[in-house]
C-alpha cells in the first residue's frame, strides 16, 4: 500500500510522509517519532536539537543568494489522532498506518490517516533534505502533543528561535489562509454516585454510524453528536418505562465529535422501549439524513449482570445534566462573517462502577465568553454532586490582517491560481496563538493542503490538492523578502 503513495508526485513530500506514517505516533507517546525527525536532521548533518519538552527544532541554512532573505520558521506538530472503526482491529501502538490510493485521494485502511499534520511535517522534511529548492535560512518546528494538550507549544521556550515570520502547515483546505484562530480548554467531571440492586431486565443501547469529524473545523457542519443522542433516547425511555443504568461508554478524544456511543440499561418494559426505539430511530434518521445517513440505533439483550445500578434519582439527574449541556455552536462572531465564535464539544461519557466521568472541549476566540460557557457547563453537572476542573487552556490567536507575511501569500495566490485566496481565521486550535506568548513580533499565517474527515477513519487528503499546496509553498519560499 504504501509503495502506491510513494509513487505519487512530489515523490520527496510523499516519501517522507510514507516514512513518517510507519512510525507509531499517538499524543502523549512521541517518542518514537520524536527520534525519527532527529535522526532525519542529524543524517542530513544539519543541526538539530530537541528541547526539554520533546519539540524538535531542525536548522538549514539559506540556499545561494538567498543569505539576506527574512529566515523562516516552518513548524508542523509530530502527533496524531488514533481513531479507528469499531470492526478494525488495528494497535495503533506498534503499527505503521496502512494507507491506499483511491484516485485522487490517499486514505487509510480503517483507521485515521495523520495527513493532520503529517502532510505538513512531510513538507518540512522534504525541503530539509532538498539540494535544488530556492529558500531562505529555515528553521523547522516540530512540535508534540498539538492533538491533546498543546503541550509542545506550550513549553518551548523563547530564545531558542531566531526566524521572523512563521509557515505553519496545518490548515485542511487549500484555497485559505489563516491568520487567526480560536483558544480552548477542557472541562472534566468526575465523581462517583450510589449503587442500588438492579430491579430490571439488562439490555445494550448502540448509536453508531456517525461520521465523526474535527470539534472545530467541522463544528458549524451540524454533525451528530453520539453522547447527545443515546442521552436523547434514554431521557425518552425513562418517560414510558423503568430504566436503570448500569454503564455508559461513549465517545473518545476531546477534539474529535464522538461516532459511537453504549449504554447498558435496566429496562422494566421493554414492548414500550421497542416502540420508543422505532419513533427516535426514523425521527433521528431523519434529521441526520444529510450528515450523518449510516446512523444506527440499536436496542439488544445484554449478557451483563445487572446486579448493581446507580439509584434512580442520580440516573434522573444525569440524563436532565448530559440533556442540558450545550453542544455544537454556541455563538457565531458578530463582526467575522461564517466564523464560529463560541462552542462546545461533549465528549467523552463514562459511567461505570460507581463513577462517572465526563469530558467537554470547549472553544472561543473571545476568552471571556470561552470561560462564560465552560462555567455554564460546570452547572449542567453541578446537581451530580461531582468536582469539574478546567485544564489545558491555551489563547486565541489575534489575526494581523496587514502583516508583510499576508500580503505576500495573498498576492502570490492571486498571481499563481487566477483568484484570491480565502483570508480567515478558524475555529480550531493551531498553535500560533500559543507560539507567539514567546514570539510576539513573529509574522505568523497557516496553510495546507485539503484533508477531509481529521480526526475520525474516514481522514483523506487530496493528491491534486497536494502538489497545489507544494507548489505554493516553494513559491513563497522563493519570495521572502529581506
Amino acid at each position: 500500500m504504501s509503495n502506491e503513495v510513494r509513487n505519487l508526485e512530489p515523490k520527496s513530500l510523499w516519501n517522507q510522509f510514507a516514512d513518517l506514517n510507519a512510525v507509531p505516533r499517538p499524543s502523549k507517546k512521541e517518542e518514537r517519532v520524536i527520534a525519527w525527525a532527529r535522526g532525519v536532521g542529524e543524517k542530513l548533518g544539519l543541526p538539530t536539537m530537541v528541547d526539554e519538552v520533546g519539540n524538535v527544532i531542525i536548522k538549514k541554512p539559506a540556499t545561494a543568494g538567498m543569505e539576506n532573505r527574512q529566515t523562516v520558521v516552518m513548524q508542523s506538530h509530530l502527533d496524531m489522532v488514533h481513531q479507528k472503526n469499531n470492526d478494525t482491529i488495528f494497535d495503533f501502538d506498534t503499527q505503521g498506518i496502512e494507507m491506499l490510493v483511491d484516485g485522487d485521494w490517499v486514505k487509510a485502511n480503517g483507521t485515521t490517516l495523520g495527513s493532520d499534520n503529517g502532510i505538513g511535517v512531510a513538507a518540512i522534511m522534504a525541503v530539509l533534505s532538498s539540494t535544488d529548492i530556492v529558500h531562505p535560512a529555515i528553521e523547522a518546528l516540530f512540535t508534540i502533543d498539538e492533538e491533546t494538550g498543546m503541550t509542545g507549544a506550550k513549553g518551548l521556550k523563547g530564545g531558542l528561535l531566531s526566524g521572523t515570520i512563521m509557515l505553519n502547515l496545518d490548515t485542511e483546505e487549500d484555497t485559505d489562509l489563516t491568520i487567526g484562530c480560536a483558544g480552548g480548554i477542557d472541562v472534566t467531571t468526575t465523581g462517583k454516585y450510589d449503587l442500588v440492586d438492579g430491579q430490571f431486565t439488562p439490555y445494550k443501547l448502540t448509536i453508531k454510524g456517525l461520521q465523526g469529524g474535527h470539534s472545530g473545523m467541522e463544528i458549524h457542519k451540524g454533525l451528530g453528536n453520539a453522547n447527545k443522542l443515546i442521552n436523547r433516547v434514554m431521557w425518552n425511555l425513562e418517560k414510558v418505562t423503568g430504566l436503570e443504568i448500569i454503564s455508559i461508554d461513549g465517545g473518545g478524544l476531546r477534539n474529535a465529535i464522538p461516532r459511537e456511543s453504549h449504554a447498558v440499561l435496566g429496562i422494566e418494559k421493554i414492548d414500550k422501549a421497542n416502540i420508543i426505539i422505532e419513533k427516535m430511530r426514523a425521527e433521528m434518521k431523519a434529521e441526520h439524513a444529510f450528515t450523518d445517513k449510516n446512523l444506527e440505533i440499536i436496542l439488544e439483550p445484554s449478557n451483563v449482570a445487572n446486579s448493581k445500578v446507580a439509584s434512580s434519582s442520580w440516573s434522573h439527574a444525569f440524563i436532565n445534566s448530559i440533556y442540558a449541556c450545550p453542544v455544537g455552536i454556541y455563538r457565531m462572531s458578530p463582526n467575522i462573517a461564517d466564523l464560529v465564535q463560541t462552542s462546545n464539544n461533549l465528549a467523552r461519557v463514562i459511567v461505570k462502577d460507581g463513577e462517572f466521568t465526563i469530558m467537554n472541549l470547549t472553544r472561543g476566540s473571545v476568552d471571556s465568553e470561552k470561560t462564560d460557557l465552560a462555567n455554564s457547563i460546570e452547572a449542567c453537572f453541578a446537581q451530580l454532586g461531582g468536582n469539574t476542573e478546567y485544564s489545558g487552556s491555551y489563547p486565541g490567536w489575534e489575526p494581523k490582517p496587514h502583516s508583510q507575511i499576508v500580503k505576500l501569500m495573498s498576492d502570490l495566490y492571486l498571481a499563481k491560481f487566477g483568484k484570491a485566496a480565502n483570508v480567515n481565521a478558524c475555529h480550531a486550535g493551531l498553535e500560533c496563538g500559543i507560539l507567539g506568548t514567546n514570539y510576539p513580533e513573529m509574522q505568523m499565517i497557516s496553510f495546507g493542503p485539503n484533508i477531509r474527515g481529521a480526526h475520525s477513519p474516514d481522514e483523506c487528503t487530496q493528491i491534486s490538492s497536494v502538489q497545489k499546496f507544494w507548489g505554493y509553498l516553494l513559491e513563497t519560499l522563493k519570495n521572502i523578502p529581506e
